[in-house]
């Protein structure tokens, strides 16, 4: 399933956000991000229609089944991509965090498959 930049990049963020702390709450997204409540309010709504996170995210955003494996399809480029700009790049973490998440929702998703491939046969090489 494809998925627009600004759903990704929404879905990271709950799924970090839910790694900290079981409850995830709009304003957590809103300062993760660096958004607006409304705007998380609104792309909460295009989630919750796209069956990704449970209608009622008034207290808590909780993803759907759905959401969860999206999630995990995500996170599997995106944790090739941050070692790429990680470890090959020498970025430092924060820096690496945004160019992967950059990366991921600008370049086609063949780019992507392409790095992970490279990424991932180095790394065997290496015996990481």
């Amino acid at each position: 399933m494809t998925h627009c930049a600004g759903q990704i990049k929404y879905l990271i963020a709950i799924k970090e956000l839910s790694d900290i702390d079981e409850y995830v709450r709009c304003v957590n997204i809103s300062r993760h991000l660096g958004v607006s409540r409304p705007s998380v309010s609104k792309m909460l709504r295009c989630l919750a229609n796209c069956g990704l996170v449970y209608e009622d995210f008034g207290n808590s955003v909780v993803l759907t089944p759905e959401g969860k494996q999206a999630v995990a399809e995500i996170f599997s480029t995106f944790g090739e991509v941050y070692t790429f700009f990680r470890n090959f790049l020498k970025l430092p973490q924060e820096e690496a965090h945004s160019q992967a998440i950059k990366f991921i929702t600008e370049f086609p998703h063949d780019t992507c498959e392409r790095l992970k491939t490279v990424v991932r046969r180095t790394m065997k090489k290496n015996g990481k």
